[in-house]
């Protein structure tokens, strides 16, 4: 089944699709099949990390669905104890030799861990991965815009995607609009708030009604017509399946006030300007 998920391109000229699968807290073993289920829904885009321990199993779906791999966008992230230049390209090697790749579509330093000081040393080594070839696209997860700032302003390459947590209680305009100033995609984590209640809002489940979807497929239908990238994740193959169908209908003006309305800035996971990790 080909993919019907439409690409965004990003700002050095790598396509990206805007929906993808995470598989964040799944156990090696079981994102092997959570992978294969997903990319037989049609998913191309994975995102995975170091930290969460599940790379091998994320390689092993991969190798076994047979799908070529300029078809396939791979997203790995460089975990908070690897930071430093030479930390950095070593980290590197094992997580692509646990993927069984030899590239990776999307690499992020993880949190930017500001009291420890070394994003900046650390993105020049993904600079170099860069410029040999072995990661197409270079980026950022959890960085503030004072992050951002400080790293455009000491490197070369601007970051092609930063993945922050993003839902409707916490919306992050002031990120996505500085985002969108510097050409840098904004993708979601968490995007339907980590199973705490976002689902049974009042008026998602009144415009899901009107649209005879369910609570899910309204929350990325939005993230999707807002422009972000985002990565819903799911171990259960009937909702792999749901939340890659949502491009056959469209959020109206009143639905998407109802949902901008529910903006809280509230946050369910750490705080980037302190989190050690």
């Amino acid at each position: 089944m080909s993919s019907k998920v439409p690409p965004i391109i990003l700002n050095n000229g790598v396509e990206m699709p805007q929906l993808g699968f995470g598989v964040w807290q799944v156990p090696d073993d079981e994102a092997e099949r959570a992978v294969a289920t997903a990319l037989e829904a049609g998913y191309r885009s994975i995102d995975t990390a170091a930290i969460y321990g599940n790379e091998e199993g994320t390689g092993k779906a991969l190798a076994a669905s047979g799908l070529p791999r300029e078809e396939l966008f791979v997203t790995t992230k460089l975990w908070n104890s690897d930071q430093g230049y030479d930390a950095t390209l070593r980290a590197f090697d094992v997580s692509l030799d646990k993927l069984g790749l030899n590239y990776v579509d999307l690499y992020l330093i993880h949190w930017p861990i500001p009291s420890r000081n070394t994003y900046v040393d650390t993105y020049k080594a993904f600079e170099k991965l860069h410029s040999d070839g072995r990661i197409k696209a270079i980026g950022v997860s959890n960085f503030l815009p004072e992050h951002l700032e400080r790293l455009i302003g000491e490197t070369s390459v601007v970051p092609a995607v930063n993945q922050i947590e993003l839902h409707p209680h916490l919306q992050q305009h002031a990120a996505r609009e500085y985002h969108a100033e510097q050409g840098i995609a904004t993708e979601a984590w968490s995007p339907l708030g980590s199973g705490r209640g976002l689902l049974e809002v009042p008026a998602i489940v009144a415009i899901a009604r009107k649209h005879d979807r369910t609570p899910a497929q309204v929350v990325l239908r939005w993230h999707l017509q807002l422009g972000n990238v985002v990565i819903p994740k799911s171990v259960t193959p009937s909702r792999i399946r749901e939340n890659i169908d949502v491009f056959d209908f469209s959020l109206d003006t009143e639905d998407l006030a109802a949902i901008s309305a529910l903006n809280e800035d509230r946050r369910l996971g750490p705080d980037p300007a302190t989190f050690m990790g």
